[in-house]
């Protein structure tokens, strides 16, 4: 049976109508999660829920233990993540206050470990189509379902932060890579999740236009604020929606990345690396 887990970002620290179940703290061997793993129940369904600037938003983008958090979800069983993450529009077209299905990404971080292997371990996964197609399906169907404004994909420019965008930067990521939102974390999560055999989709609601607009204002955290405040509401909404969804019989093969991808035969594996990522390998 499938087992949902909700990654939360700014606005995001809790899931609503739910029964607290109880709190998992999973130490990893790359360290602590950024939270609790809460359990929670809703209605006849079960999930996980963790934040991840940590449950007072005290861990920035660059900070986050990305390896951990991952890590932990799996140990406990999770087979698929819904990402929830605040981003600013590139496109005029989408607003504050939208919601984008993302479905591409695009690398800029510098500072982040955003794989489990190496260190005598060698895997390459496929990573074309970064976000599972059923639950980017099922997400869409949801977002429409609550009456929210969405779009039904998008390209996440992912940046290191924490500072926003100068303006060249953003017309970089407008006009040469004609992407469509700009955030600071969710790339990082989609590739270890991908690694991990997680299935792994985004639902980035739509702060603020960036800084490209010839007649906007620079972004600031007090206007991003009052966006998500009106944000989380619907976005509530959507993961409730989504979760009525989550056990209908459609299949990927999102669990099966490393069954094409894992170069350095098993054997050949240091004991050690092995038995660290045992859970990751499947062994």
């Amino acid at each position: 049976m499938s087992k949902l887990a909700i990654i939360g970002g700014s606005g995001l620290q809790k899931i609503p109508d739910g029964e607290f179940l109880r709190d998992y703290f999973e130490n990893t061997p790359f360290g602590m999660p950024s939270s609790p793993l809460r359990h929670i129940k809703i209605g006849e369904s079960e999930l996980v829920f963790l934040a991840r600037h940590g449950e007072n938003h005290t861990i920035s983008p660059s900070e986050i233990n990305y390896r951990a958090n991952i890590y932990a979800l799996k140990a406990l069983g999770v087979t698929q993540i819904i990402s929830v993450a605040a981003v600013g529009s590139l496109k005029e077209n989408i607003r504050p206050g939208d919601f984008v299905i993302i479905d591409q990404f695009f690398d800029r971080t510098s500072k982040r470990n955003d794989t489990f292997f190496g260190n005598g371990i060698v895997a390459h996964v496929s990573f074309g189509n970064p976000i599972c197609p059923v639950l980017h399906k099922k997400l869409i169907k949801a977002a429409h379902n609550v009456g929210a404004t969405v779009h039904n994909c998008g390209t996440y420019v992912n940046i290191e932060g924490p500072a926003f965008s100068s303006r060249a930067e953003a017309d970089f990521y407008r006009n040469v890579l004609e992407a469509d939102v700009v955030g600071m974390t969710n790339l990082t999560e989609a590739k270890l999740a991908r690694e991990a055999g997680i299935c792994y989709a985004s639902l980035a609601h739509v702060t603020d236009y960036d800084c490209w607009r010839d007649n906007s204002e620079e972004v600031s955290v007090s206007d991003i604020l009052k966006i998500i405040d009106r944000n989380i509401e619907l976005t509530r909404d959507i993961i409730l929606k989504f979760i009525n969804q989550i056990f209908l019989s459609d299949e990927c093969n999102c669990a099966n990345a490393l069954s094409s991808a894992l170069i350095t035969p098993i054997e050949k594996i240091n004991e050690s690396e092995k038995e660290k990522l045992k859970i990751i390998l499947n062994l």
